[in-house]
Formats: structure tokens, C-alpha cells, sequence
């Protein structure tokens, strides 16, 4: 009963590290377009922003569950590592958003938020995505 009680909470515990992770994505992303992003994905119904958040998600998914699985069971190692790789992730994602943002015509950030679809949301999307499978892969 003990190991279970432990493992839930450790559990709890990483669950807990990841949804701050992906609140501060969140907050990363709603910063970096234009609007309020809780407006523009669940009133305005934008498929651009959606992507884009979820893509950052996603990412930052990615980059927590690889620190989990790096940290040999060792819990301390696995929060702290999922907190740090998860952080460190989410910096350079935005980074990655700039410098994205710096070589393409127009601002970035009203594209993606724009309510026709529109291509840049993609490599956009794809940025994050790899960007987390890349610190993903950094960790193992």
C-alpha cells in the first residue's frame, strides 16, 4: 500500500511540474500574438492560434516526459530536470519564435493569430515540435 501511495504522489508531483510547464507555455504564446489567446482560440474559434498553442504544448510534453524517463527513478532528479529541461525548452521555443519571426516578411504573431488559415502557422507548429523533440533528445 505504501509504494502505491508513493507512486501516486510522485505522480501528483510530476503532473503538477507539467501543467505549471504548460501554463507557462501558454502564457509564453498568448505574449507573443497579438489578442488574448483564451478569446481567440475558444470564442473566435482561430485555428491558427490553436495550432500554434497546441504545438506548444505538445513540445513542451515531449521535453517532460523524456526528463521523467532520464531521471532512473530518482524523483528529486525527475522534478528538477523536468522543471529546468522544461524551462530551458520553453526559452529557446520562443528564441526559435524571434528568430523565425526576424527572416519572414510581416509580424509573425499576426499571422498566426489571423483568422484564415495560413502556412506560417505550420512551420510555426513544426518550430516547437522539434525544438522539444531536440532538448527531448539532449536529455536521454
Amino acid at each position: 500500500m505504501q509504494t502505491l501511495v508513493t507512486d501516486l504522489l510522485v505522480t501528483l508531483a510530476y503532473g503538477v511540474v507539467g501543467v505549471v510547464l504548460m501554463a507557462v507555455g501558454f502564457v509564453l504564446v498568448d505574449v507573443a500574438t497579438p489578442g488574448r489567446l483564451n478569446q481567440l482560440i475558444w470564442t473566435e474559434r482561430n485555428r491558427n492560434a490553436a495550432l500554434l498553442l497546441a504545438s506548444n504544448l505538445a513540445g513542451v510534453g515531449v521535453i517532460v516526459v523524456a526528463a521523467i524517463a532520464a531521471s532512473d527513478d530518482d524523483v528529486v532528479l525527475g522534478l528538477v530536470g523536468s522543471a529546468a529541461y522544461g524551462l530551458l525548452g520553453l526559452l529557446i521555443m520562443a528564441g526559435a519564435f524571434l528568430l523565425l519571426d526576424a527572416v519572414t516578411p510581416g509580424q509573425l504573431g499576426e499571422l498566426l493569430v489571423d483568422p484564415e488559415p495560413q502556412p506560417a502557422v505550420w512551420v510555426s507548429a513544426v518550430v516547437h515540435l522539434a525544438t522539444g523533440a531536440i532538448i527531448a533528445a539532449a536529455i536521454s
